[in-house]
C-alpha cells in the first residue's frame, strides 16, 4: 500500500505551528486531506472525528486516538523546528514524531478500513490540548456538551469508545499501563523572628520534618506491572534574609501513581501524615491500565508485541474506556531539540495497526 500522500501531510503539519490551545490551522489542514480521500469527518469542539462507516448505535467502538497538539519547541533546535527537511527516509521538526507519526499512521489506517466490513464502529478521533490536558480535548468530548453525550441520531452525536488505542510514540510496543501524575505544593506555616535570638517558630524545620515522614511514607498497593507508587521532593523555597527565622517554606512533591490509587487517595493518605497543608495543582493525571481480561490485550498477545509499562502520561488517563498505548516513534525524542520520525517506522506502523485491527475483530 503507498502511503506517501500521508508522509507529505505530515511534512505540512509539522509547517503548521500548534501549541496547545492553538490548533485551528492545523486541524483544517487534516480536514482537508480527509475531504480530498472523501472521508467524511466533523469538527466537534475544534477536535477532528472520523468514522470507517456510518456508526451502528447497537455496535461497541473502538476509536484510534492521536492529539493534534505540540509543546513549544525545546532550547537547542539547529534548525527551524518548523522545517520538515527533504530527506526521504526522515520526517523533522516539532511535532514529528510526537504526536504526527501516529496522526498520520491511524488516518491511513481509517483510509483501508473505509467502507469495509467490522463488526465494530471504526472511528477515528484526532484531540486538542493532549500536551496540557486542557479543556477542549477528550474532557469536552466527553462533557456534558460533547458528542459522546448526544442522544444516538441526533446531529452531534458520535459513539462513545468502549476500547481505545492512544497513538502516542512507543517504538510499537505496546504500553497496557502508564504512570500518573500528582503534583503537590507543601506549605509549612511557621513564626517569624530574630535568628540571633532563636525566638519565632522555624517553618523550613517544619517542612523538613514533614518531607522526612513524606520519604519514609510507603503505600501498600503495589501493582503487577507498575510497582508502588514513586514519590520525590523536588523543589524547596524558604527565607527572606539570613538572619530572619523563616515564617513559610513552601516545597514540590512529584509523584507518579499506580493504577491502585486515585491521585485524591495518595493526596489525602500523604496529608494525614504531614502538618505542612499539601495542596493538588490537579486531580486529573491518573495511572491507567489495560483490563487483564482485556480483548486488546488478547490482540496485542496474537500479534507477539512486547509489552511494558510507559512512564509518561497521555490522553489514556482522560478515556473512562478500556485502552492500550501504541505508536510510532521513540518517547526519548519528544519534547526534544531536532525531534524527528523514521519514514520507515510510520510504514511499519500502519500495517501493525491494520493487522491489530483485523486481529482484534476475534476477540470483540
Amino acid at each position: 500500500m503507498n502511503n506517501a500522500d500521508c508522509i507529505d501531510l505530515l511534512r505540512n503539519l509539522v509547517r503548521i505551528p500548534s501549541p496547545s490551545g492553538q490548533e485551528d490551522k492545523l486541524c483544517r489542514q487534516i480536514s482537508g486531506w480527509l475531504t480530498s480521500q472523501g472521508l467524511p469527518h466533523s469538527c466537534p469542539g475544534g477536535n477532528i472525528a472520523a468514522a470507517a462507516a456510518p456508526p451502528d448505535p447497537g455496535r461497541k467502538t473502538l476509536a484510534l486516538i492521536a492529539h493534534t497538539d505540540t509543546v513549544p519547541p525545546a532550547a537547542g533546535y539547529t534548525r527551524s523546528p518548523y522545517d520538515p527537511g527533504t530527506d526521504p527516509a526522515v520526517v523533522r521538526g516539532l511535532g514529528s514524531n510526537d504526536d504526527g507519526g501516529s496522526l498520520v499512521a491511524m488516518l491511513a489506517v481509517l483510509r483501508h478500513f473505509a467502507g469495509r466490513p467490522l463488526p465494530f464502529n471504526l472511528l477515528l478521533l484526532l484531540v486538542r490540548e493532549e500536551e496540557t490536558s486542557g479543556p477542549d480535548g477528550l474532557r469536552w468530548l466527553y462533557g456534558p456538551d460533547g458528542p459522546f453525550s448526544q442522544p444516538a441520531g441526533s446531529p452531534d452525536w458520535l459513539p462513545s469508545p468502549d476500547w481505545a488505542i492512544v497513538g502516542e510514540p512507543t517504538g510499537m510496543r505496546a504500553a497496557t499501563s502508564e504512570r500518573g501524575l500528582l503534583v503537590l505544593d507543601g506549605e509549612a506555616v511557621g513564626e517569624s523572628g530574630h535568628a540571633a535570638r532563636g525566638d519565632g517558630v522555624n517553618a523550613l524545620y517544619l517542612a523538613l520534618d514533614d518531607i522526612a515522614r513524606l520519604r519514609s511514607h510507603r503505600f501498600s498497593r503495589v501493582s503487577p506491572e507498575m510497582g508502588p507508587v514513586r514519590l520525590n521532593v523536588t523543589q524547596i523555597e524558604a527565607g527572606l534574609a539570613h538572619n530572619v527565622i523563616p515564617d513559610r517554606c513552601r516545597f514540590v512533591v512529584d509523584i507518579r501513581p499506580n493504577e491502585l490509587y486515585s491521585p485524591a487517595e495518595i493526596r489525602d493518605q500523604l496529608q494525614a501524615v504531614c502538618t505542612s497543608r499539601l495542596e493538588a495543582r490537579n486531580l486529573l493525571h491518573r495511572a491507567s491500565a489495560t483490563a487483564a481480561d482485556s480483548p486488546l490485550r488478547a490482540a496485542v498477545a496474537d500479534l507477539g508485541l512486547e509489552t511494558f509499562s510507559s512512564p509518561t502520561s497521555s490522553d489514556w488517563m482522560q478515556l473512562p474506556c478500556d485502552a492500550v498505548k501504541l505508536g510510532p516513534g521513540d518517547s526519548t525524542r519528544s519534547h526534544h531539540a531536532d525531534e524527528y520520525i523514521l519514514v520507515e517506522e510510520i510504514t511499519q506502523a500502519i500495517d501493525i495497526y491494520i493487522d491489530f485491527i483485523n486481529t482484534f475483530t476475534q476477540y470483540a
